[in-house]
């Protein structure tokens, strides 16, 4: 256990941040607040702004307009060795051996190079690639060299991760246990803070997110509250084709032979039970569905925004 905790309730904010490139205006006046010891999600297609509003967090660009805060400190430089920074450009020495790799990453964080290695080669251990610590990277498959740079990132044991695109280019199993890594983190008490431009990584890990699109936020809350701008979907099939009970359903309800979908009416599930009984319907199946966060992003930033998404499901994007 790291035993971390943070003396400030925001990890990470921002407050009106522009930045342009030219005539180009990358991120447009954003306000984003990171609670600590949260997993925290930046959501929004390729060229939403989401890389350049990370770079702008961490201090590596600073910003035209605004002002940020990184774990208390108006100047992020400054924290540089409590945080680890996974960029969306993946690169390590090919000639150097894999524990190398993890120690030099940690050594420009502060870490003496013997500590480094030493740590290095118990996460290998502990992620199953002890066999590979003395290898040169250039020996390793991407997923195993992939995962030394995400070991070399959090060596020095930083109290806030911040991963740009973490999956791009994990097969499902190296995704899957990235995202068991992030959690194991953030049960250790370390904010995680990471950008993706897939849905389904943001709705399985995170407490809060951020929906971007066109440099601008366009949600921040819990998957959860993103979920909840859409009503519950109720999808029915009865025996009988009409009768009074129609008028339970709403006006604009679908129907495909004998099955049904609508969004569930404000009165709630249990009128609409008792018209169908009532009516002898003959009620073959009953579901209520609610909307999954791809519907929350399509209905909050746009069907244009979420074409640029990637897939939805674990797997299809390596």
């Amino acid at each position: 256990m790291n035993g971390l905790s943070d003396p400030v309730p925001y990890a990470v904010e921002g407050h009106g941040l522009v930045k342009r490139f030219g005539d180009f205006c990358a991120v447009d006046g954003i306000d984003i607040a990171v609670p600590a010891g949260t997993i925290y999600g930046v959501l929004g297609p390729n060229g939403a702004g989401k890389t350049t509003l990370l770079r702008m967090l961490l201090g590596i660009i600073d910003p035209d307009a605004g002002r940020r805060s990184l774990l208390g400190a108006s100047e992020p430089l400054k924290q540089a060795r409590s945080i680890g920074y996974l960029p969306e450009e993946r690169g390590l020495y090919p000639s150097m051996k894999a524990v190398d790799a993890i120690a030099f990453m940690g050594a420009l964080r502060g870490l003496s190079l013997r500590e480094g290695r030493q740590r290095g080669r118990e996460l290998m251990e502990g992620h199953g690639l002890s066999d590979a610590a003395d290898k040169p990277v250039r020996a390793l498959s991407k997923g195993m060299a992939q995962t030394v740079q995400l070991l070399g990132t959090i060596v020095h044991r930083p109290r806030l991760i911040v991963l740009d695109e973490p999956f791009s280019g994990l097969d499902a199993i190296n995704q899957e246990k990235l995202e068991a890594l992030i959690r194991a983190q953030a049960d250790d008490g370390v904010t995680i803070l990471f950008s993706t431009h897939v849905i389904a990584h943001a709705e399985r890990l995170c407490e809060r997110i951020a929906i971007v699109a066109g440099g601008r936020i366009r949600f921040e809350g819990s998957v959860s509250d993103a979920r909840s701008r859409l009503r519950p979907q109720v999808r029915l099939e009865t025996r009988r084709s009409d009768g009074a009970w129609r008028t339970a359903f709403p006006a604009d309800a679908l129907r495909q032979n004998n099955i049904w979908t609508f969004d569930l009416p404000d009165s709630g599930v249990e009128p609409l039970l008792k018209a169908l009984m009532d009516g002898d319907a003959g009620i073959e199946s009953l579901s209520i569905e609610r909307p999954g966060l791809h519907d929350a992003f399509v209905a909050i930033a746009g069907a244009d925004a979420a074409k640029d998404m990637g897939p939805h499901t674990i797997g299809e994007d390596a």
